[in-house]
């Protein structure tokens, strides 16, 4: 089997187990959830074929719903990030830098290429799972407020990751 797909498998199983039995268990005043099994959508090879890309994001979310029981809502928040994922980067990154062997990550493309790829990809998430989660706008800037602070606490997570393991794998 190849390195990479060996590596992904044990990535999502480690994520899925993270995210349920820890961060599951964390919230800041009652409404702030880190929501880190993200980090698998966002780490994929460039070179991966839209239909594994949408058929992992399905079923890392699937996955966090069976234990989270939350009735496909991480499903379909992963779902619509994977989608949008391959235009984000087609807009994100110049021909020059995309090459093959690069990988979305800090060590290939910096710090502000993976931050603004971050942010945007999470927020979409977040922004997805809580609305479907409040189902309407009614409390929206509640609901808004929730989006805000979770991305956040997200992404200073996955770019912590990013600073404590990208520099030591070479996969």
């Amino acid at each position: 089997m190849n390195n990479v797909f060996i590596i992904n498998i044990i990535r999502f199983i480690f994520l899925v187990l993270f995210q349920v039995f820890i961060l599951n268990n964390i919230e800041i005043n009652g409404y702030v959830n880190p929501y880190f099994y993200v980090y698998f959508i966002l780490l994929l090879p460039f070179e991966t074929p839209k239909w594994l890309l949408l058929s992992s994001a399905f079923l890392i979310g699937l996955s966090v719903d069976i234990f989270s029981n939350s009735l496909g809502l991480n499903s379909a928040a992963c779902v619509l990030i994977a989608f949008l994922r391959p235009g984000l980067i087609n807009t994100l990154t110049s021909k020059r830098e995309f090459e093959t062997g690069i990988k979305p990550g800090i060590k290939d493309l910096g710090f502000v290429w993976f931050l603004n790829y971050s942010i945007i990809l999470i927020f979409i998430h977040h922004f997805a799972l809580f609305f479907l989660e409040a189902f309407g706008f009614h409390n929206f800037w509640f609901t808004f407020y929730q989006v805000l602070a979770s991305s956040g606490l997200s992404i200073l997570l996955i770019i912590l990751s990013q600073y404590l393991f990208s520099y030591r794998t070479k996969v």
